[in-house]
C-alpha cells in the first residue's frame, strides 16, 4: 500500500472526524485547538468496479474486500494537527506538523464550511468566520514550507549548476526526493513556470519562489473537502468556494454523519455502503422516533442533495479523477486469474495512467521490471510488449528472466 492521503486544515475543523469516518477509528476529537498532536495514520478504502464481474469470477480476493463487486482498495490516511497561520514559522509546532505530510501524495483540506471556527480553531458564530481565509492560508502555509527547504541550499545547487554544468533538476531531486517530490514533478513545475533548466543559476529570488508555488501544486496537489455541510451556514459559503476556487475540486462534506451510518451499519441496525446515497433501515425497531425522524431528515437533506455524505466521494475522486490513477491486478496464472497459491485476484495496484507494462513491473518489483521480458493479457490471452500502455482494470501476467507474477 504505497498510496497516502495528507488530511490537513487548521484546527476543530473536523479533520479527526474525517479520518474516523473513513477509517472507522477511534482518534480523539474535541472542539478545542490541538487534540491532536501527533499525526493520526490510518487505513481506508477506494472504490472501483472489480475486474471479478467481467470475468465471472466468485471467489473472494486476499488483499483487499470485493462487496458486491466493487474492490476496496486499501490507501493511508495521515491526519495531521491543525495548521495555523504561521505554521512555517514553527507557530503552533506547525514545522513539526508539516514534517508529517512529506510522504503524502495528495492533501484534502478540511475546510469548516458553516464558519463556526475562526483561523485559530476556536469557537466562533456561526457564518461569521470566512473559509475562503482558510483556503488561501493553508496553501500559503505548505507553499512557504517548502520554499525553505528549497532556499536552504540554494546558493549551493545555483553554483554547481554555474561552475559544473550539473544539472538543476537532479540536484533539486536529491533535496526533494523526501517529500516524495519525483524528477517529473520538478520538470514539470520548471516548465510550467516559464522557467529554464539551463538558466538555473541565475534564477531570482521571484523566480524560485514561483517555481515553488507551481511545484507545491503539481506534487502536492490540494482538494477541498467542504466539511460540516448540513449546518445552516454552510451552503452559502460552499459556492462561495466553488466560485472563487474553480480550478480546485470542492466536494461537500458531512464527516459525522458519515461516521453515525457507519456505526449504524457495523451495528446492523442499517445497511450501509459508504459513498451511497441512500441506505436500508434493518431494525427499525432499535431506533426511537425521532431516531427515524433524523435518519429520513439526513437522507433528504444530506445524502439525496449531495449525492452522499461526500467522505468517501472525495476520497474516489482524490484518487481517480484528481491523480487520475488506474487499478491494476498482476496475476500468476492469466488462465484461472490466481496467483502462485491458488487465490483468485489476488492483489491490485493503484498506478498512474499512461503507465507501461515494464513500468508496472517495476512497481510490483525492480527485479521484474529490470529482467522483463513480456506481459500477458488475461482478457485475450496475447503478449504485450514493454512499451503497452496499461487500462483501468486491466488483469496482467508479467514474465521476466527472474520469474513470473
Amino acid at each position: 500500500m504505497g498510496f497516502s492521503v495528507g488530511i490537513v486544515g487548521k484546527p476543530s475543523s473536523g479533520k479527526t472526524s474525517f479520518t474516523n469516518a473513513a477509517c472507522m477509528t477511534d482518534f480523539k476529537v474535541g472542539n478545542y485547538p490541538f487534540t491532536t498532536i501527533q499525526a493520526n495514520v490510518a487505513v481506508t478504502y477506494v472504490r472501483t468496479p472489480c475486474a471479478c464481474r467481467a470475468f465471472g469470477v466468485t471467489d473472494n480476493p486476499k488483499n483487499s474486500a470485493c462487496v458486491d463487486g466493487v474492490r476496496m482498495i486499501p490507501i493511508k490516511l495521515i491526519d495531521v494537527a491543525g495548521l495555523v497561520p504561521g505554521a512555517h514559522e514553527g507557530k503552533g509546532m506547525g514545522n513539526q506538523f508539516l514534517d508529517d505530510l512529506r510522504q503524502a501524495d495528495v492533501l484534502i483540506h478540511i475546510v469548516d464550511t458553516s464558519g463556526s471556527t475562526n483561523s485559530e480553531g476556536q469557537e466562533v458564530a456561526a457564518g461569521t468566520h470566512d473559509p475562503l481565509e482558510d483556503v488561501r492560508f493553508l496553501e500559503e502555509e505548505i507553499t512557504e514550507w517548502m520554499l525553505a527547504i528549497v532556499q536552504k541550499d540554494w546558493r549551493r545547487i545555483s553554483g554547481r549548476v554555474r561552475a559544473e554544468g550539473a544539472k538543476v533538476d537532479e540536484l533539486l531531486l536529491e533535496k526533494l526526493t523526501g517529500l516524495n517530490i519525483s524528477r517529473g514533478h520538478i520538470l514539470k513545475a520548471i516548465r510550467e513556470s516559464g522557467l529554464k533548466v539551463e538558466t538555473a543559476d541565475v534564477w531570482t529570488n521571484d523566480d524560485v519562489r514561483k517555481f515553488v508555488r507551481v511545484l507545491r501544486k503539481v506534487a502536492k496537489p490540494i482538494i477541498i473537502a467542504a466539511n460540516k455541510i448540513d449546518r445552516p451556514t454552510a451552503e452559502q459559503n460552499l459556492k462561495k468556494l466553488q466560485q472563487t476556487f474553480p480550478d480546485t475540486l470542492v466536494v461537500p462534506v458531512s464527516a459525522l454523519a458519515e461516521k453515525a451510518l457507519r456505526d449504524m451499519d457495523k451495528r446492523g441496525v442499517i445497511k450501509y455502503i459508504p459513498g451511497n446515497d441512500d441506505f436500508q433501515i434493518l431494525q427499525p425497531e432499535r431506533l426511537k422516533a425521532n431516531e427515524l425522524a433524523q435518519l429520513e431528515k439526513l437522507k433528504k437533506d444530506l445524502l439525496k442533495k449531495y449525492g452522499g455524505t461526500g467522505v468517501q466521494g472525495i476520497l474516489n475522486r482524490a484518487v481517480f479523477e484528481y491523480l487520475h490513477m488506474i487499478a491494476v491486478y498482476p496475476v500468476h496464472d492469466p488462465n484461472s486469474l490466481t496467483d502462485g497459491d491458488g487465490n483468485v485476484l489476488p492483489d491490485v495496484f493503484l498506478v498512474p495512467e499512461g503507465i507501461t507494462a515494464k513500468e508496472f513491473a517495476g512497481v510490483i518489483h525492480t527485479d521484474l521490471m529490470e529482467s522483463f521480458i513480456h506481459a500477458i493479457d488475461a482478457r485475450t490471452k496475447m503478449r504485450i510488449s514493454d512499451k503497452t500502455v496499461l487500462k483501468n482494470g486491466d488483469v496482467i501476467k508479467i514474465v521476466s528472466a527472474k520469474g513470473t507474477k
